[in-house]
């Protein structure tokens, strides 16, 4: 017995949860983003920068973040939530989000940490994370959205 409907295409529940991990990694994202601008959640918060090296507010005490930093967040789950609506903008948000933070994290294994070049700014926690973020976004993209009962 074949999951695919008569049109060929992957059965709604897979479409459903296509959609749900879209909006659930949207959510995610805007969390981020907002905690981001949270003293305490954001340890040493009062030296956060607009951009770039020079901010040493730490996200959870970890992640170093920045202004900048922290709108990306927030813009990354505002599409997360917009583009989940549907299924083709639910899949195009986890796979070339997922591609974005892979580009993101070669940018951050390239360029030198204390650089002006750094102007995110990313450190090696930051990097582990972007990987981590990159693979599960376009894994789940892609697996969520494939067409059940046929043969790879």
């Amino acid at each position: 017995m074949s999951n695919t409907s008569a049109t060929g295409r992957a059965p709604a529940r897979n479409q459903d949860l296509l959609r749900t991990a879209a909006r659930v990694v949207g959510a995610v994202f805007l969390l981020v983003g907002v905690l981001g601008f949270i003293p305490g959640v954001t340890s040493d918060y009062s030296d956060m920068e607009i951009a770039g090296h020079e901010s040493m507010a730490m996200l959870l005490g970890v992640f170093q973040v920045s202004v900048l930093h922290n709108v990306v967040h927030l813009l990354f789950g505002v599409a997360g939530l917009a583009l989940s609506r549907t299924h083709s903008g639910a899949r195009t948000f986890l796979v070339g989000g997922g591609v974005v933070y892979l580009v993101l994290w070669v940018y951050g294994l390239v360029v030198d940490q204390a650089s002006d070049g750094n102007f995110v700014p990313v450190n090696t926690a930051d990097n582990w994370l972007h990987l981590l973020l990159g693979v599960g976004m376009i894994a789940l993209g892609v697996l969520l959205s494939r067409r059940r009962g046929a043969t790879v």
